[in-house]
């Protein structure tokens, strides 16, 4: 197994060579590190242009045609091959733009409506009944459901003197609805949405 130092390096085709990554560290302090190829050939290359794989290698991102192999040179040439890699960027910048403008504005819409309500009240029944029955003494008020029974006595000459009872004045109360139908005004809010552009004027008014 290598030093730890050493870093084994892969490109395109055949290409195999390593890295010396106690001279040239991958920690991204250096922009370009030099490759030292199988063979003795030795290449500067930017530091961007190699990929970390999974083994702990690394694999040069480069097209075969930008390498040219060199001497057996066992150290860095005093004219190392000098790749250049050229990234493009996309820069993105958002700017606000207004399109328009919203005016919210409330509308208050009256409509009238019939209110019928029961309204009760009391009514009084008075009626007369005929008896004319002879009775032994006095007859007291009575009630007979709602009806509340008077009755009327008279004295008569007869061949005694007896009490009768000559009729009886009857009251009945009973309950009864009405209907008076009265105008009510109502009232319902509604938001109307209006789009105002960019020149303040309306355009597109809606509810």
């Amino acid at each position: 197994m290598g030093s730890p130092q050493i870093v084994r390096t892969t490109g395109p085709g055949s290409l195999r060579g390593n890295i010396n990554a106690a001279a040239w560290p991958l920690d991204g302090s250096r922009s370009k590190v030099v490759v030292k190829c199988e063979g003795g050939t030795s290449m500067l290359v930017p530091r961007d242009a190699l990929a970390r794989q999974d083994d702990g290698s690394y694999h040069l991102i480069l097209e075969a045609a930008a390498f040219g192999r060199g001497g057996d040179n066992s150290g860095v040439s005093e004219s190392p091959l000098v790749v250049p890699v050229i990234d493009e960027t996309v820069a993105v910048h958002i700017t606000p733009v207004e399109t328009g403008r919203v005016r919210i504005r409330k509308v208050v819409h009256e409509w009238e409506e019939i209110v019928d309500p029961p309204l009760a009240h009391d009514e009084v029944i008075v009626e007369r009944v005929p008896i004319n029955r002879i009775v032994e003494g006095p007859v007291s008020v009575r009630s007979e459901g709602d009806t509340l029974v008077i009755p009327l006595l008279e004295e008569v000459l007869v061949l005694e003197k007896r009490l009768l009872l000559k009729e009886e004045v009857r009251i009945t109360r009973r309950q009864v609805d009405t209907h008076v139908p009265r105008w009510v005004t109502l009232r319902r809010e509604e938001a109307v949405v209006e789009r105002i552009n960019r020149e303040g004027d309306e355009s597109n008014p809606g509810t």
